[in-house]
């Protein structure tokens, strides 16, 4: 099955939506100081649209991504964390999603094509939220008009720029 075509995964469009538009604080676990990599778009485009970005990156920790100071791991960081989104592999997922517990996050958000049945067993017995197979910065532009800057039908109709989710 394609990645991101995982439906039953990801929970409902509704789902994602009242996620994104509820939580603020995203602790994203292998977020790159390179910013041709994925992650760090998505990065900077969920920055600029008013997300606060807390990077997660074990070989960067103690420096700044994004303007941000670079925690080595989730259960390390020192503010309130709402989603945990993981750009790391599935077989990373579990420990990452005991770190997110442990933090009390809201939601644990794994990447396109990271599957992981043992984290998200152990996020949602903790009652955590789960999505799977999805990209946070995709699934915003899906839903606030986002994508056209970058040449793709969004399925919004629309004349107006980008909705700003109000804060």
């Amino acid at each position: 099955m394609p990645v991101g075509d995982r439906t039953q995964l990801a929970g409902t469009a509704y789902d994602r939506l009242r996620i994104l538009t509820t939580y603020r604080n995203i602790a994203m676990v292998g977020l790159s100081s390179n910013p041709y990599q994925p992650s760090a778009f998505a990065g900077i485009y969920l920055g600029a649209n008013g997300y606060n970005i807390i990077p997660v990156n074990p070989s960067q920790a103690g420096k700044t991504i994004l303007g941000h100071r670079v925690y080595g791991r989730v259960d390390e960081i020192d503010r309130p964390v709402d989603i945990v989104d993981v750009f790391r592999p599935a077989s990373e997922a579990p420990e990452i999603a005991r770190q997110a517990v442990k933090v009390k996050a809201k939601v644990l958000w794994l990447q396109l094509g990271v599957i992981s049945e043992e984290a998200a067993r152990i996020a949602r017995d903790a009652g955590l939220e789960v999505v799977m197979d999805r990209c946070c910065k995709i699934e915003h532009a899906r839903f606030f008009g986002g994508l056209r800057t970058i040449g793709l039908s969004t399925g919004v109709v629309t004349s107006r720029l980008a909705l700003k989710i109000p804060v």
